[in-house]
This record gives structure tokens, sequence and C-alpha cells, in this order.
């Protein structure tokens, strides 16, 4: 016997009974509020705004050393710029929530066009070559890498023309033509200038986006097998390339030279621990972590955050995965349900590709990690990408019709309250 509230005495199989209960309460109040209309657009909302808190803070610690040492004492140099990044890049994200579909659809092609000319003129006189990459604009005093506009550019088309020939998509000529040539050429102006890893990543976009249209498995299968043969190809033509993928499987056995980065990368997530050594306290950005603030700062982040702040992270991107594909899969419109599983996508690949990256489970390929990586040219078309699908999310008709709702209840309260004290009367 077991005692209860109020001298009742009751059998351990009522107790057990009453705690199942309260476990299965539970689990209908997250049912419930899970199924809420409105769920997945407070889901991206949160999680995007948190990450994007952690990225600043992130950022401001993974860059001290290097901007004191590199900027004439200034610790807050890359911080500051950061910052501005996302002054310029949050106003642009609530314009994309309220953007017409049919607006965003005649878009898509003069965008297209401009990132494609944007690629052709990194291998001009304007191209800037960073870390031995010809990949970026010099635009006044601003570097932009059109590679990211060009992704977002290219997932907004994509979605356009597969909405547009949906009855024609049960035959593969239409599956390819015209989206996999005009892919291959900006892919093509990618690896010209010598960045195999947004190639990768844009590869990713395309058969994303054919899956999701419904590709025949055979065909998504040959070609997997194609981009796979053909980034082994191109890996294997470059030395630096090549001792970056065969060095990452155990990056410790030439610390001093190809293994350097990762081996690093390693020291910093495995010396944080379960809650870190505290934000600022990272050793590995004193020095011995290229790209701390970039490519890397998700090692900075495990040594000071520890393993609870990295799986914080993790899971902060996955909820936005997890609303951008509700989104998607409640659709009615093809454009928005192209759309938005095209952005999840291509947050989700480079997501799994830099952490891939940072734990030494895939090559160093130099992509940073989305809202949270120092950089303008990213985070921009990154945010304006969620804010598209954040005003799909509250677009969608149940949501418009409880949003409304909500907002005429905030109306007639402040109609009772504005009338409820007369004139004249304090409080």
């Amino acid at each position: 016997m077991t005692a209860q509230p109020g001298g009742r005495t009751g059998t351990r199989d009522e107790v057990r009974g009453s705690s199942s209960q309260g476990f299965a309460g539970w689990l209908e109040t997250v049912r419930r509020y899970r199924d809420r209309p409105l769920t997945p657009y407070y889901l991206l909302l949160g999680a995007t705004g948190l990450l994007l808190a952690i990225g600043l803070i992130m950022v401001l610690s993974a860059s001290s050393v290097y901007s004191y040492k590199t900027q004439h004492g200034n610790s807050y140099y890359w911080a500051t710029k950061q910052l501005m990044w996302v002054l310029i890049a949050l106003p642009c994200a609530w314009v994309a929530t309220r953007l017409p579909l049919r607006t965003l659809r005649v878009a898509a092609w003069p965008m297209l066009a401009v990132a494609v000319v944007m690629l052709a003129l990194t291998q001009t006189g304007l191209g800037v070559e960073v870390n031995g990459n010809k990949n970026w604009l010099g635009v006044g005093p601003f570097q932009v890498q059109p590679s990211e506009v060009a992704k977002f550019a290219m997932i907004l088309w994509c979605a356009d023309v597969y909405a547009r020939k949906d009855r024609l998509l049960d035959t593969w000529r239409h599956l390819a033509v015209p989206v996999l040539p005009v892919a291959g050429l900006i892919v093509g102006l990618v690896l010209v200038g010598g960045d195999l890893g947004t190639a990768l990543v844009m590869f990713a976009i395309v058969l994303g986006m054919l899956w999701v249209v419904g590709v025949p498995a055979r065909i998504f299968v040959a070609a997997v097998s194609v981009v796979s043969v053909g980034a082994l190809y191109l890996a294997a033509s470059s030395p630096e390339r090549l001792n970056r993928i065969t060095g990452f499987v155990n990056p410790f056995n030439d610390l001093q030279n190809s293994g350097w980065q990762a081996g690093h990368g390693i020291l910093g997530m495995a010396s944080g621990g379960i809650f870190g050594k505290g934000i600022g306290a990272s050793q590995q950005k004193w020095g011995n972590l290229p790209e701390a603030h970039t490519d890397f700062i998700f090692a900075v982040l495990g040594e000071e955050l520890g393993l609870v702040g990295t799986l914080l992270v993790l899971a902060l991107f996955l909820t936005i995965a997890y609303a951008g594909l509700r989104v998607a899969v409640q659709a009615q419109n093809l454009f928005v349900r192209y759309t938005s599983a095209g952005i999840v996508i291509w947050l989700t690949a480079h997501m799994v590709i830099n952490i891939g990256m940072v734990l030494a489970l895939l090559p160093v390929i130099g992509i940073p990690l989305p809202l949270v990586s120092y950089g303008g040219s990213s985070l921009v078309p990154e945010l304006v990408a969620l804010g598209l699908v954040i005003g799909f999310a509250r677009s969608e008709p149940n949501a418009a019709g409880e949003l409304r709702r909500r907002r005429g209840e905030r109306r007639n309260r402040r109609a009772v309250n504005a009338g409820a004290v007369p004139r004249g009367r304090t409080s």
C-alpha cells in the first residue's frame, strides 16, 4: 500500500496508473499544440531567432582573438560587421514574408540571370581570390559570394519551372529540361572558381528538388551515382583536395599538415565536456583553429557551450527542417511546396556538411554553418529564404484564419479596456 494525500491509501497499481495517465495527458497536450495551424509559423520564428542570437554571440567570441590581431587591437571588428549584416538581413526577411507569390515567381527568372552573370564576373578582373578559390566579387568596400545568391535563385527558379510543368513531369525529358542544363551551367561556373564544396551543395539541392517532384527511383539513383563519381574525380584532380579527403578519417596522423584544422576542431569539441568551458573561454581560437568564426565556429561552440550547446543548435536546425517540411506538405500551391522543400534541403545540407566537417566525418570543404557562422553573403540569402517559408506558414488558410481571429480578439480587448475606466479617473 502507498500513502495518498488526505490520509487515503492506494495500491501501487493505482499510483502507477495515475502517473501513466499524466504522461498520456502530457503527450496529448504536445499533440494538440503540434497540430495547431500556427505551430510551423511559431517554430520557424523561434528557432530562427534563437540561432541568429547564438550566432552573434559565437561570432563575437570566436573572432575576438583573430580580430584583435588583424584589426589593430579591435576585438569587435568581425562581430560588428556580422551585426551590420543582421540589421540588413532582417528587414529584407520581413519584406520576404509579405511578398505575393506572383511577384516571387516573376522575380525568380531575372534573379537566376543576375546570379549567372555574377558567377561569370568572378573570373574577370572583378573576381577576388580567397583561400585558393576565386569565387568572390569585390563590390566597393564589400566582398560578396555570388554562389550564395545562386543557390537561392536556383531554388525559386526550379520551383517555378516544376510548378508550371506539373502535368508533364511523367516524362524524363520534362524533368530534366531545362533544369539540369541550367543547373549544370551554374555548377560549372562554381567549379571554375575552384569551390567544390558549394558545387556539392548545389548538386544536393537539385537532386532534392528532383526527389520532391517525384522523379522515378532509378533516375534518382543514376543521378546520385553520376554526381558521386564526378565529385570523387574532381577531388582527386587537386592535391589539396585529395589530402583533405584522405586525411579527414584520422586527422591526427598528419596533425601538423593536412589534419591541422580537423584535428584542432576535434580537440575543441572534446575539451568542452557536457556544459562547456563558458562563453569566451575557448583555447583553440587562440591561433590553433583556422576559420574559427566561419567554417569551424561549431568547434568553438562545442568547446565553450559543451554537449548541451551543440545539441541545442542541432535541435533548432531540426525544428526548422520539421516546420519547413510541414509547410511544404500542407501547401496546396505547388510553387510554395517546392520552394519550401528546396529551402529546407539547402539549409539542412549546409548544416550536415558543416557539422560533419567539424566532427571529422566529412572532408573539410569550406561550408559555413547557416545563421551561425560569420558572413553576410550567406546570412542575407538564408534569412530571406526563411522569411519566405515563414510567410508561407502564416499565409496557409487555417493559419491565416487563426491570425485574423486573434487580431480581432486583441482589438476587442483593447476596446473594452479603453472604455473600462472613465475619463479623468485614475486606477
